[in-house]
This record gives structure tokens, C-alpha cells and sequence, in this order.
């Protein structure tokens, strides 16, 4: 099973950390808020989304299984 990255937007500051790290998957609106790819995360980018979820200041990016 893959995993599909998601934002809680309440929690969600826009720091953009996220997007440095995973541009592949994020990309940032015009106020620095996360636009995330939702198609399962590739196996070739799971060490780099989970760094980009373990950054994020406030805990607002997670990895969920499906």
C-alpha cells in the first residue's frame, strides 16, 4: 500500500518547508501555502516525504496509508 500526503490546513502556518524539501509532490499557492500532488506518494520519494513531514514546524503534514 502507498502513502498519500495531507495538510491540515487550521494547523498550517505556510512556513514552506515542505516544499523545499518535496517540490516533486508540494508546490506553494501565492501565499506560501502547501498545494499537495494527492496521488499515493512513489516509492522513490518516500525517504524525501517523510523528511518533509518530520520538518514541518507545526505538525501540520502527515502521511497517511491507504
Amino acid at each position: 500500500m502507498a502513502d498519500t500526503m495531507r495538510v491540515n490546513p487550521i494547523n498550517c502556518t505556510g512556513h514552506g518547508v515542505c516544499a523545499e524539501l518535496l517540490p516533486e509532490l508540494i508546490a506553494l499557492d501565492e501565499w506560501g501555502y502547501p498545494i499537495l500532488d494527492l496521488r499515493p506518494v512513489p516509492p522513490s520519494l518516500d525517504l524525501e516525504a517523510r523528511r518533509a513531514v518530520a520538518a514541518c514546524p507545526t505538525l501540520a503534514l502527515k502521511l497517511t496509508r491507504q
